[in-house]
């Protein structure tokens, strides 16, 4: 089974959220990038299944020339192809991101190269767009399941398990399918220096944008308030060990 999955060069947001200023994208100028921790599994799962079933895991990102370095990261982590779709993401909304994908999927089945299953992260971390990967299913009229922790492929269905409201759920749907991934149900694993070497000699396919972008049609983000800390100061030195033990007993620590 042959494998996309597809990932966004974002701002690294462990450290302070700021906005850009016109708020509508998060001012990544003084952090590093990286890609979701949806997107890190997904691309782990994508790499598990291609190898299970003897397939290929190729990426895919829509970036500035400097996504390729989020490219490269994934073919260290067991991707075997790469497609660049060079682009300001900044005039591509969620309907122009999913159709470029959705080009680019058609233009590899006409060459005789389907991908069975196109994994996704469940949302954008920057934007919190939760809308790519059922807009890309709809484009290529496929179905679609969100949420997934994990992705099993057997006999042409592909299953995914789902922490629903209830608890637990298991969805089937027959491939060739799209799933979005939410991050917890698998480990991430890291780059070798053997991945790291390999994947700088991957050949990556670069494309230009096959549509005219509509944008993203958003008003505005908003930074939700900091959410309030106190601190309780038990004592100091050896005065303070009665307050800890009641502490701990009060958690249930023991």
């Amino acid at each position: 089974m042959d494998v996309l999955v597809c990932v966004k060069r974002v701002p690294d947001s462990s450290s302070q959220i700021l906005l850009t200023e016109d708020a509508q994208a998060v001012d990544g100028r003084h952090v590093g990038f990286t890609v979701s921790p949806h997107e890190e599994c997904a691309v782990e799962l994508a790499a598990r299944l291609a190898d299970a079933t003897g397939g290929t895991a190729t990426v895919l990102t829509l970036g500035p020339a400097e996504a390729v370095e989020q490219l490269r990261n994934a073919l260290a982590l067991g991707c075997g192809a790469a497609v660049h779709v060079e682009a300001d993401t900044s005039r591509f909304g969620p309907a122009d991101v999913a159709r470029e994908i959705a080009a680019v999927v058609r233009e590899h089945e006409g060459a005789g190269s389907p991908y069975d299953l196109v994994l996704l992260g469940n949302d954008a971390a920057d934007s919190g767009d939760f809308q790519v990967g059922i807009r890309l299913a709809y484009a290529l009229g496929r179905p679609v399941v969100n949420g997934a922790k994990v992705v099993e492929l057997a006999d042409g269905v592909a299953t995914a398990h789902v922490d629903g409201p209830a608890g637990a759920e298991t969805w089937s749907a027959p491939l060739p399918a799209v799933v979005t991934v939410l991050e917890g149900g698998v480990e991430p694993r890291y780059p070798t220096i053997k991945g790291r070497m390999a994947a700088r000699k991957v050949q990556i396919e670069q494309r230009r944008p096959a549509y005219e972008p509509g944008g993203s049609r958003r008003t505005r983000l908003l930074l939700p308030p900091p959410e309030p800390s106190t601190v309780q100061v038990l004592g100091k030195g050896a005065e303070a060990a009665p307050a800890v033990v009641d502490l701990f007993e009060k958690l249930g620590v023991r």
